[in-house]
């Protein structure tokens, strides 16, 4: 389900530790290695060993303890790492990007509404400073769809529900993948998609921006039904 950039040498040896630590049956509390363990089964350095280490915390899946007796050791699970596994899990299954867009826009209005009601000077300029940097991309299609998932995962990180930002910035991140294949739709010009999108989305931020609720509520649908899409 997700493409992009080959992964670095630090995420492909996140990669080999979780894959290790289900093919040794460890549980919360378990001792995986240390980190000279690691750099001698990997022949990495001690800066990727530390990095990999610290993406795998960033997930929840292990704990690190410094120390003599430190190392990596697998960290007990909480519902948002749950969450995430099960949302990874599904990369294998079939996915189309209507499905990614019922689920992403079920919790779009949560999303946006929590915006206006916690956004503070500081989210205001990063988001007006996003819709800029969506104008100025209307001349490139994957420029602007880039700047377009920038603007909604900026959005998105203005509330303070964890769990749906999750769910939201997956769905967001698949929309993104599976839309890198698609064919775009020849019977609209681009120029008019492109700048109506940005009309769209600038109503969402000044919207957000205000703190009216009603007034984000009818942004939100407009941008969801003016045209499918991002």
């Amino acid at each position: 389900m997700f493409s992009g950039s080959p992964p670095t040498r630090a995420e492909s040896l996140a990669t080999d530790i979780e894959s290790m630590i289900d093919a040794r049956g460890l549980g919360p509390g378990d001792l995986i290695g240390t980190m000279d363990h690691f750099r001698d089964l990997s022949g990495y350095g001690r800066a990727t060993i530390s990095e990999a280490a610290r993406l795998l915390s960033d997930r929840g899946t292990v704990e690190i303890r410094p120390g003599r007796n430190g190392g990596l050791f697998v960290a007990a699970p909480n519902p948002i790492v749950r969450l995430r596994h099960t949302l990874l899990s599904v990369r294998s299954l079939p996915t189309t990007v209507a499905d990614a867009i019922a689920v992403r826009d079920s919790l779009e209005p949560l999303i946006a509404l929590d915006a206006a009601r916690h956004r503070t000077k500081q989210d205001i300029t990063a988001l007006r400073r996003h819709l800029t940097a969506l104008r100025r991309a209307t001349a490139d299609r994957g420029r602007f769809m880039r700047a377009n998932w920038s603007l909604h995962e900026r959005i998105a990180d203005i509330t303070p529900n964890h769990l749906a930002k999750a769910v939201y910035l997956t769905m967001t991140r698949c929309i993104a993948d599976l839309s890198d294949n698609a064919t775009p739709d020849s019977t609209t010009d681009p120029t008019t998609y492109l700048h109506h999108r940005v009309e769209v989305h600038a109503e969402l931020v000044e919207a957000i921006a205000s703190g009216d609720t009603a007034r984000t509520t009818t942004a939100v649908k407009r941008h969801q039904e003016a045209w499918p899409g991002p």
